[in-house]
């Protein structure tokens, strides 16, 4: 069990809403008050490059740099992109290069997992959010230990998921020592496959919770926690004090954006960013973001594991999803990703099920990574709907928009010769934080990756896919087994040993 010793307590809302910032842990990552986030510096980029013609052999050259030194671009740079990418010809040239990048850094897949909300109660009122205080229409529980297993027994016994994002609202009672324990108790429960009788569990578990101080880091670092995600919703201060009430815990804009300073000072060093694209003008959000990943790399030379995209989608009790003078179609969504995967080369891209399936499919030759699928955000969703796609605006955050399940997710991207991963080796293997971002920027970890691919890939059409899926991963992993061949002749033998261990029932064998 977690030791959560170092844990303060809070009585109610109202004792954690006034105590549980630690300012000494914002002043210490914005010293002299001068905040990373330099708004001036933004909308001159927009005013003077973003909103200008974009110079073609300036852009070529820009594109070439991404691609040979895979480091975070200049806000200047990006700036460059955002208007290149309203020229076709220019835009078709970027995209090209963003999947040569992604393939390069993390090779022909895309990692699956699930969102597993724990709880929907929260003491803050942002405008946007199903979740909000006040909200009536939203029917409020925190998940049990016991309701916990319920829903990792569909995870991983019935569809194979083995990573998860757990979703907290912020309040009092689902603070770090719960979070700890759901951690725990997610690690601990294995269940087996319906195909062969495997045992299959849950082995990374990625936070998405509101920002903490760096004593309760320290305690989930123990329990090993994987990405810690905190989307900064806007980073427009003005904006953000519109959205995010003053009485409440988020409504401090400080707090929220040295989340990830204190992250990697507690040594939980695998962060992720992400803006709500739809409350702000999105240039704005983008240089903003590589604003932040750039001052991350300047304290810890570390930058973000990876750049979430959200978009608003309907919710509960508020209009904020329809009304927003700065949502954006799909066609400027493809452009912000592209740009995104330029921009900051060697993270994982995520785009979520808020977006519908044409969407997705487009994203995946932008540079995106990780999705996930057979998704259900309601809280509970998944034992009590039996894993159809089943919605409740009242029991959920927000309306999602692609309902695939694992079984047709998996069986479309071997259609089209891309390997579904779930692999988790490199985290258990230390390959993570600063020693993961010198493997993705040389291509090194790709390589890693596909092997490891391969196998997660294989127990799952073992252990759970239908037998058209099956047919068509058999052939896709006939044709990586060839490829790993190729490229590593020499260690070929021992791959193929591992690889047959696996085809005979071994589990979670990886390099």
């Amino acid at each position: 069990m977690a030791d959560c010793s170092s844990i303060r307590k809070f009585k109610d809302a109202a004792d954690y809403r006034k105590n549980f910032i630690i300012q000494g842990e914002i002043d210490k990552y914005l010293p002299g008050g001068k905040h990373f986030i330099d708004e001036a510096l933004i909308q001159k980029c927009i005013d003077e490059i973003a909103m200008k013609p974009a110079d073609p052999a300036l852009v070529r050259e820009i594109i070439a740099k991404s691609e040979a030194t895979c480091e975070t671009l200049k806000p200047e740079e990006t700036a460059v992109l955002m208007s290149a990418a309203f020229v076709p010809e220019l835009f078709a040239e970027m995209k090209a290069a963003a999947l040569r990048i992604k393939k390069k850094v993390y090779d022909n897949r895309i990692v699956v997992f699930a969102p597993l909300y724990m709880s929907n109660l929260c003491v803050n009122g942002c405008k946007y959010c199903g979740f909000r205080e006040g909200n009536e229409l939203q029917k409020r529980r925190v998940l049990t230990m016991d309701e916990l297993k319920e829903e990792l027994d569909v995870l991983a016994g019935r569809i194979g998921h083995k990573r998860l994002i757990a979703v907290y609202g912020e309040h009092q009672t689902t603070s770090t020592e719960y979070i700890a324990e759901t951690i725990e108790t997610c690690y601990a429960r294995q269940v087996p496959a319906p195909r062969t009788g495997h045992k299959n569990g849950i082995r990374r578990v990625n936070v998405n919770a509101a920002p903490l101080p760096i004593a309760d880091l320290k305690v989930l670092r123990s329990v090993g926690i994987g990405t810690f995600q905190v989307f900064q919703e806007t980073y427009n201060r003005k904006l953000y004090e519109e959205m995010h009430p003053a009485w409440s815990v988020k409504g401090n804009y400080d707090w929220r954006t040295t989340c990830f300073h204190r992250c990697l000072e507690a040594g939980v060093d695998d962060v992720g960013l992400g803006v709500l694209y739809g409350l702000c003008d999105w240039r704005f959000e983008l240089l903003a973001t590589i604003l932040h990943a750039r001052d991350l790399e300047r304290w810890f030379n570390i930058g973000p594991h990876t750049l979430s995209f959200p978009r608003l989608e309907p919710a509960s009790g508020t209009k904020v999803p329809e009304e927003s003078p700065w949502l954006i179609d799909d066609d400027t969504f493809e452009k912000i990703v592209t740009i995104a995967r330029l921009s900051v080369p060697y993270t994982g891209i995520i785009i979520t099920a808020r977006e519908s399936p044409n969407s997705r499919n487009k994203l995946i030759d932008s540079g995106m990574t990780q999705l996930d699928c057979s998704s259900n955000i309601a809280i509970k969703g998944y034992s009590d709907f039996a894993n159809e796609a089943h919605q409740e605006k009242e029991r959920q955050q927000f309306m999602l928009g692609d309902n695939r399940s694992i079984d047709e997710m998996v069986r479309y991207l071997a259609s089209r010769g891309t390997i579904t991963s779930f692999c988790t080796a490199g985290y258990r293997c230390g390959r993570t934080g600063g020693c993961i971002m010198d493997a993705l920027k040389t291509g090194r970890e790709g390589k890693f990756c596909k092997i490891n691919a391969v196998l997660t890939f294989r127990e799952w059409l073992d252990d759970f896919a239908s037998d058209e899926t099956r047919a068509i991963g058999d052939k896709l992993i006939e044709k990586e087994l060839a490829a790993i061949k190729d490229w590593l002749p020499k260690f070929y033998p021992t791959v193929l040993k591992q690889y047959e261990a696996t085809c005979r029932g071994e589990r979670d064998l990886f390099f």
